[in-house]
C-alpha cells in the first residue's frame, strides 16, 4: 500500500498549478497594465504634438504669455481624452535655454489595475499604486527669418579662389544668390505669414556705407554734436575777424559779416561737403549783373550773391564732392552695440566720414601724404597744423580741378556700395532687388570686419537706424548675421602703403579715425579703446589685433541680444599666423548650432573654413541650418 501511495501521481497537476498560478497571474497583470500604459502614453504624445503645433501658430499671431499657456492647456486636454491623467508644463520661446522653441512636457500619472495587488500577493509592499513618466514635444519656431549678408568687398576679393579658377568675388556672388533663392523658395510656401523671409546686404571694406540718402536722418549727427565730429578740424584757425567759425549753443556756427547770407549757419561735416567748391568756368560780363557765387546743395537757393560790373571776370562754380554715405565707428562703447541713436546722447549718433586733407609737403623719400587733395592754404611749418587748417575748405579749388570720384577726396576709405535694408524675398521684386545688389558688389579697399558685423546687427534689428526688421522681442522670428571675409582685419600705417606721416597720425584715415589721435576725453584712440592691446604700438599687426578684439566684443553683444551669428573664412590658412588668428576669432565669434553636434557631442559652431572651390557647398549647409518649422523632440 505504501508503494502504491508513493507512486500515485494524480495530484501533481494540482500542486504544479498551485505553484504556477502566481507568476501566471503576475505576467497577465503586467501585460494588461503595460498595454494600457502604452496606449495612454501614445495618447499623451499625440495630444502634446497637436497642442504644440497649434500653440506655435498662436505664437506667430502675437498672443500673450498667459494666452499661450491657457490655449496650450485647453488644446492638450481636449485631445487627451478622459482616460489619461497628465499635468502639462509649457516653456515659451525665449524662456528656455535653447531659445526659439516652444516646449511642452506632460507628467502622465498611470494607475495600474493589477500590479499593486499582485505585489501584495507576493509580499512586496513597495509597489506603488501610481506610475509617473514624462512625455516631451518641442517645436522649433522658424516661421519668419531675417538675414543680413555681411560680405567682404576688400581688394583681395578680386583674387582667384583656391581650387576654382574663378575670382573670389564671383564665387561669393553666385553662392550668395543661390542661398537667397533657396530660402526665398521656402518663403513662397508660407502664404499665411507676411514677409516670411527677408534679406539685407552689408558690403564692407575699410568702412560701411549706409547710403547718402540718410544725410538728414534723425540718427545721423546733422548738427555736429557728437564728441568725435570735429576731432580733425581746428575751427579757431580762421584769421579774418569778420569770418569765423565759433562754438555757440553747443554747435559750431558761421560768425561775421563776411559770411553774408550764410552767417549763423551750423557747420558740420555735411555742410563742409557742400562748401567745398571748384571753379568750373570763367567769363567776362558785359553788363552789370547779380551773379550767384554759391548755391545750396540742391541748387534750389542761392546762398551768396555778388554784383559784377561790365568787364569783370566772373567764375562759375561746381561741387567738388558729395557725401557718399560712409560713417565712422561710434566712440566706445557704442561701436560694439546696437544702442539706439539719440540726440540726447550725442555719442550714439552716427558721424559721416570726412577724410581730412593732409599736408602738401613731402618727406625725405619724396612721399606725399595719403589723403592730399586740397591746397593747404597756410604757410605753417607744422604738418599737423596744415592738416587741421579749416579755412582751406571754404576757398574754391582753381580752374582745372576735377571732381572727386568714388573713394576719393573727403570720401577716402569709402569704397563700398550702400547697405541694402531688409527686403522681402517672397516677392519677385524683393528677390531681384537683393540679387541685383549682390551683383553690384565690387572689390576695393581694406578689411574692417567689426564694422561690417555691427551694421549687419543693426540691419536685422527692430530699431533705428534700420528698422525694417520685426521687433526684437517677437517670437517665432530668427535674426541672423552671415559674415564672410577672405582676410585679416586691416588698418594701415601710411608708410606701409608708401605714403608719409609727417602729421604723426600713425595711420591712414578710416572708420576709426586716426590711430594716433585719442578719443576725445580719453587717453587712447578709438581703435584701441576697450581693447587689451598696446595703445602705443603703431603697427599694422597691432591694429589687426585691436580690430579682432572689437569684432569679438560686437559678436558677443549681438549673440547676447539673440542674434544668430554665422561666420565663413574664405581661403584663409592656419599656417599663416595672422590668418590663423582671424580664423580663431571668426570661430569664437560664431553662434552654436541648434541642430548639429560636433565630434564631442557638443553643439557645433556655426563657422566654416571654406575654400574657393567649395564655397557653394558651404552656403548650401548654411541654407540647411536656416530651415523651417519642425518638431525636434
Amino acid at each position: 500500500m505504501l508503494r502504491r501511495f508513493l507512486s500515485d501521481t494524480r495530484g501533481n497537476y494540482l500542486l504544479m498549478t498551485a505553484a504556477a498560478i502566481v507568476p501566471i497571474l503576475g505576467g497577465m497583470a503586467i501585460a494588461v497594465d503595460y498595454t494600457e500604459m502604452s496606449r495612454q502614453r501614445q495618447l499623451t504624445l499625440n495630444a502634446l504634438d497637436a497642442a504644440g503645433i497649434a500653440t506655435a501658430r498662436r505664437v506667430v499671431d502675437g498672443a500673450t504669455d498667459a494666452e499661450l499657456v491657457a490655449y496650450a492647456q485647453d488644446f492638450f486636454s481636449a485631445n487627451l481624452g478622459d482616460d489619461a491623467k497628465a499635468t502639462l508644463t509649457v516653456v515659451l520661446p525665449k524662456n528656455n535655454a535653447g531659445g526659439g522653441t516652444l516646449k511642452l512636457t506632460a507628467d502622465l500619472r498611470y494607475n495600474p489595475y493589477f500590479l499593486p495587488a499582485f505585489a501584495a500577493l507576493i509580499g512586496d509592499d513597495s509597489a506603488t499604486s501610481e506610475i509617473h513618466f514624462d512625455a516631451v514635444s518641442e517645436i522649433r519656431l522658424k516661421n519668419t527669418l531675417e538675414v543680413a549678408l555681411v560680405l567682404d568687398n576688400s581688394g583681395s576679393m578680386d583674387y582667384l579662389g583656391s581650387g576654382s579658377g574663378q575670382k573670389r568675388m564671383s564665387l561669393l556672388k553666385n553662392a550668395s544668390k543661390n542661398l537667397v533663392d533657396k530660402l526665398a523658395g521656402q518663403a513662397g510656401q508660407m502664404k499665411q505669414v507676411a514677409k516670411p523671409v527677408q534679406f539685407g546686404l552689408v558690403p564692407f571694406a575699410s568702412s560701411v556705407n549706409v547710403g547718402p540718402q540718410y544725410d538728414e536722418a534723425s540718427w545721423m549727427d546733422t548738427t555736429g554734436i557728437s564728441p568725435i565730429h570735429h576731432e580733425n578740424f581746428a575751427w579757431g584757425s580762421f584769421p579774418e575777424s569778420n569770418r569765423k567759425i565759433q562754438l555757440s549753443g553747443g554747435v559750431y556756427v558761421k560768425k561775421g559779416s563776411d559770411w553774408e547770407d550764410e552767417e549763423g549757419e551750423v557747420v558740420t561735416r555735411f555742410t563742409m561737403f557742400e562748401d567745398m567748391e571748384r571753379i568750373t568756368g570763367e567769363k567776362y560780363v558785359t553788363t552789370t549783373e547779380k551773379v550767384c557765387k554759391k548755391w545750396n546743395k540742391k541748387k534750389t537757393k542761392c546762398k551768396k550773391w555778388q554784383w559784377e560790373t561790365s568787364g569783370n571776370l566772373v567764375y562759375t562754380y561746381g561741387p567738388y564732392a558729395s557725401w557718399q554715405g560712409c560713417v565712422e565707428a561710434r566712440p566706445a562703447p557704442y561701436n560694439r552695440t546696437d544702442t539706439p541713436p539719440s540726440s540726447g546722447n550725442p555719442a550714439t549718433l552716427y558721424v559721416p566720414m570726412f577724410a581730412p586733407d593732409e599736408t602738401d609737403q613731402r618727406d625725405g623719400y619724396n612721399r606725399r601724404a595719403y589723403s592730399n587733395y586740397w591746397d593747404d592754404m597756410t604757410g605753417s611749418s607744422s604738418d599737423y597744423t596744415r592738416m587741421r587748417y579749416t579755412p582751406k575748405y571754404f576757398e574754391p579749388a582753381p580752374l582745372g580741378k576735377s571732381a572727386a570720384g568714388k573713394g576719393e577726396g573727403p570720401n577716402a576709405s569709402c569704397t563700398t556700395n550702400p547697405i541694402t535694408a531688409l527686403t522681402d524675398v517672397s516677392t519677385s521684386a524683393g528677390l531681384n532687388s537683393i540679387k541685383d545688389a549682390i551683383d553690384d558688389m565690387d572689390a576695393n579697399g581694406g578689411t574692417n570686419v567689426p564694422e561690417g558685423i555691427a551694421w549687419g546687427w543693426r540691419v536685422v534689428s527692430g530699431g533705428l537706424p534700420f528698422n525694417e526688421g520685426r521687433p526684437d522681442s517677437e517670437r517665432g522670428n530668427d535674426k541672423v548675421v552671415i559674415v564672410l571675409t577672405d582676410g585679416e582685419n586691416t588698418y594701415y600705417t601710411p608708410e606701409s602703403l608708401g605714403y608719409n606721416d609727417l602729421a604723426n597720425s600713425e595711420s591712414i584715415y578710416s572708420a576709426y579715425g586716426y590711430a594716433g589721435r585719442n578719443q576725445p576725453g580719453e587717453s587712447k584712440s578709438r581703435l584701441f579703446m576697450d581693447t587689451s592691446v598696446s595703445s602705443t604700438n603703431y603697427s599694422n599687426d597691432n591694429y589687426s589685433a585691436a580690430l579682432n578684439q572689437h569684432m569679438l566684443g560686437i559678436c558677443s553683444n549681438a549673440k547676447s541680444a539673440g542674434v544668430i551669428v554665422m561666420t565663413v573664412a574664405l581661403d584663409l590658412s592656419t599656417s599663416n599666423s595672422g590668418q590663423a588668428a582671424q580664423i580663431a576669432a571668426l570661430r569664437e565669434c560664431s553662434s552654436d548650432s541648434r541642430f548639429r553636434k560636433n565630434a564631442s557631442n557638443q553643439p557645433a559652431k556655426l563657422f566654416w573654413n571654406a575654400k574657393g572651390g567649395n564655397l557653394s557647398d558651404v552656403f548650401d549647409e548654411i541654407a540647411d541650418e536656416l530651415s523651417n518649422l519642425r518638431i525636434v523632440g
